[in-house]
């Protein structure tokens, strides 16, 4: 089993093309998966977790003097730029405006830790964005929501983000607690093979993501190439921004996991939150949106790796 995560962490890239491919190509199974997808989410929060500890996590967590001003400018400020700049293009009222801004808006996704192992980035302080990133969205995306009123009814996304706290909170007091009875000292093979873990389950994860985008291909290829261009733009635009910003700066150390939370949002949030005839006209930009964020190890490995300090 060691043996097998130790392959797992060394072809990470690898895993992520074939958990793509998988589900794209396999359209019934990412269907049968696509439920169980909030289960898989947490277990993947509980492997991270129990390879993070405690004691990294909670150092992290206390240092809010550039974590809490990071996630107020990406989940408010870049936002509401975004508005304005589509404001200004005349396209503030149609599918694609709602589809960005609402990606704008949320918090990182949860895998965004196994992207930082993959990239060579720090893992806890992406964490700390995490769980800064959820604790804040039930009010600021209140806040973009109110300067830019795409919704009618946000009542419902106060009780989302308090759920998903909830659940990131249980998942990784869970893991921490695993980790502190069976593994308090970890040797660096036992911490890779821990990587490898997560890398695997975050690749079986997006089989089920991948659920929308395989039948949108078949029906409405053009439609479907459209999205996944805007989901790339948004995506790696935000990443690669935050990088030139940072790279050079005060914060060039937290540079890059601050990158991956501007890039890697959890827009999936909405679905749970949104009536479904406000989110069935972004439901392709949604399965297009993870295509981005699992091929940032592959496409912009040499932009992390060169331009930022990493572990």
């Amino acid at each position: 089993m060691i043996w097998c995560l130790l392959k797992c962490a060394d072809h990470s890239r690898v895993l992520l093309i074939a958990g793509l491919a998988i589900g794209i190509g396999l359209p019934a199974l990412a269907a049968t998966m696509a439920p169980w997808l909030p289960h898989m989410v947490a277990i993947l929060l509980i492997i991270t977790a129990f390879r993070i500890g405690m004691r990294d996590a909670f150092g992290a967590l206390t240092d809010l003097r550039w974590s809490l001003p990071a996630v107020l400018v990406l989940q408010v400020g870049l936002p509401l730029a975004l508005a304005g700049l589509l404001w200004l293009a005349g396209a503030l009222q149609t599918p694609l405006a709602l589809a960005l801004i609402l990606a704008a808006s949320a918090p990182t996704i949860s895998g965004g830790t196994s992207l930082a192992i993959i990239l060579g980035q720090n893992p806890a302080r992406v964490m700390q964005i995490l769980v800064l990133g959820t604790a804040a969205f039930p009010l600021t995306v209140l806040v973009v929501l109110q300067y830019v009123p795409l919704l009618e009814d946000t009542s419902a996304l106060v009780e989302v983000g308090l759920r998903s706290l909830l659940t990131i909170a249980g998942a990784a007091a869970t893991g921490f607690a695993l980790r502190r009875l069976f593994l308090t000292r970890p040797t660096p093979k036992q911490v890779k093979a821990m990587d490898g873990a997560a890398v695997l389950f975050f690749a079986i994860i997006v089989i089920g993501l991948m659920a929308a985008l395989g039948p949108a291909l078949q029906t409405n290829p053009r439609a479907a190439f459209y999205w996944t261009v805007a989901a790339f733009g948004l995506s790696f635009g935000a990443q690669a921004l935050a990088v030139f910003v940072l790279a050079k700066g005060p914060l060039a150390q937290v540079a890059g996991p601050l990158a991956l939370a501007a890039g890697n949002r959890n827009i999936a949030l909405f679905l749970v939150a949104l009536p479904p005839e406000v989110v069935a006209p972004i439901m392709i930009f949604i399965a297009c949106w993870q295509l981005p964020m699992y091929l940032t190890p592959i496409i912009l490995k040499r932009l992390y790796r060169r331009t930022l300090p990493h572990d």
